[in-house]
């Protein structure tokens, strides 16, 4: 008789569902009221129900999910109310169907099991619970209580006899008190003595006095009717509810996957569409620790099963969504949430280890996803003094990153429901573990930078107007940090470029359009798609070394699903080394404007655009003229002057202690930079700091100095030649001037400074030492920024003999360089006249032979000759003969080039030179005969 009548009520039913597509709204509304309390009220409610009774029921039934698959028009066609109130009875139907008629309904086709996961994520949209005032990441704008949704409150008078029956423990649930961890939401026990006997205790009472007299229009004016503890009771059964139907659909898909596993169903196996929209909607909701606690299982499960499938370039969308996810909840103040969240990303890493055998792709997603997620998350919050500091989200988030690879949390697989197995990796048929700790440290350490390289630029905040050099390593470090990324990578590259044209820094603009066109350049050879080969990238990466040759997994990896793959195109790179070639032209560095040229000529050849072609090599014909002019001017061309800046005091922060060398203007002036510094870094110091400028390049002792001062000191440094003897006594006066011009990359530095062994800055020919230091920066200038940091510094000390030796040869040197230098603009072997008369002059002229002589005075006389050690004496000796050798050759050439008007000036050579060789026999009488 029963299952007479439960047969005739399910005909009933299928009458009913027809009308839910009436016209008359009035009509759809009793249908879906009627259909509720028919199925949920009567036939399913657990007090009067056997488990064999509700299974014979629920397979009953089941037709009608079939029927409203396919009439899903008028389902859509509901109100928000009648459709949670039809899902209920879906639900309600689904748990209590056997795993056996449950994939029945999902063979018949790949359109129908779709419709299927459709009306369950149906049911994740309509119970969602958003709490009031919660917000997913704590510091970010949360929702306003104020707000109003489009949708009436789950609960109502007439839909809760529906939930009840599905809720059936939710109307008996006690308010938790404050504190409560298993779903680390706060509640606030409310004391019973703030009820009024005028407020109901019962919640469907309340709500329904509040609906008939027409309180309950909004959302909000029906919450705002409630008393506190009934408000509280609604929010915690809301919540209950939420939860119940997300855990009831995760069962669903945790069932389905089993299922796809075996191929007994119909679904589409290539993307698994069912299964990663749910996982979608599940994630990108607000969900309880109730919840979260069972989902990392769930997904292990998954991945497990289908991870080839999920894993594939084919669903990067669900994978760039799914590790968004992951690491939103790794933010997440609730610790148990976070440390699921870590999980989470190691079974991701698992994945990656089982399918790519490296987490190399993987890397390249997270970088993707952190990218996206930091411009939802608050990285700095205001302290005090109203200067930004790291917020506790960003430390929540290095700390969830860090753990990642950390080989203890292993150990909290058994606690989110894991095996102790569960991050093992191993081929089919193999014991070994693919797994590797150190490549998961290598991912988390560049996660990790990435998020320092944002927080450090959001933290730069109003002063990247002010420190216009922090401002572009701002740029400069991000553009590192998401350089697996091309399209992220080029972005930043990019906004450094700009910032450096607005600094009129033209070299450096350069070295970043270089930059952007060796990305796209690898690219393209990475995928044989190019007219370029890989020696033209190591061409590349002699100009600007940030572009690396190593080509490969890296560049097939960032091919992620809308990023890089096409916007790497040829036209790209060239208009990119075009504007590298401008504005290395404007920066007067013509020797990289050729190497450029000869990287864009292959491809007008290979597309035989003559036209650009003879541009390019008219381009090129100017370009090499203009070499030739810098090599033969007289002046020797500079580009650029450098600068040594030390910083000692910790409110420069992590600039304490450290040397940059600087990368100035041509005509910058020690006296300019000095300026620019203390105008940049005045601005930082706070009433109990102040700033001090050391004014020689002696040894810092930062120990030794005074606290609450900060000391900046900043010295002249010159490059350093590749093949320059770094140990050669000689002054530095021309050593950029011999050779010729070539590509002007440097990066070492020196500078000299004169010392006393008696402490004194200065002292005679005879106690004046002379300490060399030289300075490796890490990397080369010109760089993507204007300042580079000194990795390693040595100083070399020279005696004061070895200092008047050194002073000697360097005039010998220049007046040999003289004679023998051609004149490249004529082609002949002429000597530069005016460069030959204005050395000789200051070599042997009258008023100047004091220079020469001071040092036969110094050392070859008296006391201090009897210090010298006899190969210091023989050396000095060899240098000064050398020197009026080289003098005498000098003066005859100079004959030879002069005119009638140079008569008069010769001849006072000629006078200087005989007087100086007459003043130096005194104490090397060997000089008559050698001369």
């Amino acid at each position: 008789m029963t299952r007479t009548r439960n047969y005739l009520s399910s005909v009933l039913i299928q009458e009913i569902f027809l009308t839910l597509d009436h016209d008359d709204l009035s009509q759809r509304a009793k249908a879906a009221r009627i259909l509720v309390v028919l199925i949920c009220k009567h036939e399913f409610d657990a007090r009067y129900q056997k488990s064999e009774d509700k299974l014979y029921i629920a397979q009953l039934y089941f037709p009608l999910i079939g029927q409203i698959l396919d009439e899903m028009p008028v389902f859509y066609n509901l109100n928000a109310i009648e459709k949670r109130e039809v899902l209920v009875v879906i639900l309600q139907i689904i748990r209590n169907l056997d795993d056996t008629t449950l994939i029945k309904a999902w063979q018949q086709s790949i359109a129908r099991t779709r419709l299927f996961f459709k009306l369950l994520e149906e049911c994740i949209t309509h119970f969602e619970h958003n709490r009031t005032g919660d917000s997913l990441l704590l510091g970010s704008s949360s929702r306003s209580p104020d707000a109003e949704r489009p949708a009436s409150p789950k609960y109502s008078d007439r839909l809760s006899p529906s939930v009840n029956a599905y809720l059936s423990e939710a109307s008996r649930h006690e308010i938790r008190p404050q504190g409560t961890p298993e779903n680390g939401y706060m509640w606030n026990r409310i004391s019973p003595q703030l009820s009024s006997p005028n407020q109901p205790y019962s919640l469907r009472e309340a709500l329904a006095q509040a609906q008939s007299s027409r309180i309950g229009s909004t959302a909000r004016a029906l919450r705002e009717s409630l008393h506190p503890i009934l408000r509280q009771k609604l929010e915690l059964w809301e919540e209950n509810l939420s939860t119940a139907v997300s855990l009831e659909v995760l069962g669903i898909v945790d069932k389905f996957s089993v299922a796809a596993a075996s191929r007994s169903i119909s679904t589409d196996y290539a993307k698994l569409d069912c299964v990663t929209s749910i996982l979608m909607g599940l994630l990108s909701r607000s969900q309880p620790l109730t919840f979260w606690k069972a989902f990392l299982p769930v997904v292990y499960n998954i991945f497990s099963l289908h991870g080839a499938t999920l894993m594939a370039r084919e669903n990067d969308r669900f994978l760039k969504q799914i590790a968004f996810h992951l690491l939103r909840l790794a933010v997440f103040q609730n610790d148990s949430v976070r440390k699921r969240a870590v999980v989470g990303l190691q079974i991701l890493v698992r994945n990656s280890f089982n399918y790519f055998k490296s987490t190399t792709r993987l890397r390249v997603m997270l970088t993707i996803t952190l990218s996206e997620l930091l411009s939802d998350v608050q990285v700095t919050q205001m302290k005090s003094d109203g200067s930004l500091e790291e917020s506790g989200e960003a430390r929540r988030l290095r700390k969830s990153l860090e753990e990642m690879a950390d080989v203890r949390s292993k150990d909290q697989l058994n606690d989110c429901g894991l095996p102790v197995n569960a991050l093992e990796v191993a081929a089919e048929g193999s014991t070994d573990n693919r797994w590797s700790w150190v490549e998961v440290k290598h991912l988390s350490k560049c996660l990790v930078q990435a998020l320092d390289a944002g927080l450090e630029h959001a933290l730069l905040g109003s002063v990247m107007t002010v420190d216009r050099c922090a401002a572009a390593e701002g740029f400069y470090k991000l553009a590192l940090a998401y350089a697996p990324v091309p399209d992220l990578h080029i972005m930043w590259l990019l906004h450094l470029c700009d910032a450096h044209q607005e600094m009129q820094s033209w070299a450096e603009a350069a070295q970043c359009a270089v930059a952007v066109a060796g990305v796209i350049m690898q690219a393209l050879v990475g995928r044989n798609d190019a007219v370029w080969s890989k020696d033209h990238v190591a061409s590349l990466c002699r100009i600007c070394p940030i572009v690396g040759t190593d080509i490969g997994a890296e560049v097939a990896a960032a091919e992620v699903e809308g990023y890089g793959a096409s916007k790497l195109t040829v036209d790209s790179a060239v208009k990119y080394l075009q504007l590298a070639n401008k504005l290395f032209a404007q920066a007067e560095l013509y020797h990289f404007c050729a190497s450029i040229q000869e990287l864009i000529i292959p491809v007008y050849k290979s597309r035989r655009s003559y036209g650009q072609l003879a541009k390019c090599h008219t381009s090129l014909t100017s370009i090499y003229e203009s070499i030739l002019e810098q090599e033969a001017s007289p002046i020797p061309f500079i580009d650029a002057t450098y600068y040594r800046v030390g910083f000692y005091g910790d409110r420069f922060g992590k600039l304490n202690k450290k040397e940059y060398v600087f990368r100035e203007p041509r005509d910058a002036r020690l006296g300019d930079i000095m300026e620019k510094l203390s105008h940049t870094y005045e601005a930082k110091m706070d009433g109990g700091h102040t700033l001090h400028i050391i004014p020689d390049s002696r040894q810092v002792n930062a120990d030794e100095l005074q606290p609450g001062v900060c000391y900046l000191q900043i010295t002249a440094v010159d490059p350093v030649m590749e093949d320059e003897d770094l140990e050669s006594r000689r002054e530095r006066i021309f050593s950029l001037s011999t050779g010729s011009v070539r590509a002007r990359v440097f990066g070492r530095f020196l500078f000299d400074t004169p010392f006393t062994k008696n402490g004194k800055t200065q002292g005679g020919l005879e106690d004046q030492w002379k300490r060399r230091t030289v300075l490796q920066t890490e990397g080369s200038f010109p760089a993507l920024v204007n300042r580079l940091v000194v990795i390693k510094s040595e100083s070399l000390e020279f005696s004061p003999v070895e200092n008047a030796i050194g002073m000697i040869e360097t005039r010998t040197g220049a007046l040999r360089n003289e004679l023998e230098e051609p004149r490249s603009s004529e082609g002949d072997q002429l000597p530069r006249l005016q460069s030959l008369q204005r050395i000789l002059q200051g070599s042997v002229a009258v008023q100047v032979n004091s220079g020469v002589l001071s040092v036969c005075t110094a050392f070859l006389s008296g006391e201090p000759a009897t210090r010298l050690r006899s190969q210091e004496l023989q050396q000095l000796i060899a240098a000064l003969l050398e020197f009026m050798a080289v003098c005498k050759r000098a003066i005859r050439v100079h004959f030879r080039l002069i005119g009638e008007e140079d008569q008069e000036f010769h001849t006072q050579l000629v006078n200087g030179f005989q007087s100086l060789t007459a003043e130096l026999s005194h104490y090397i009488p060997a000089i008559l005969s050698e001369l």
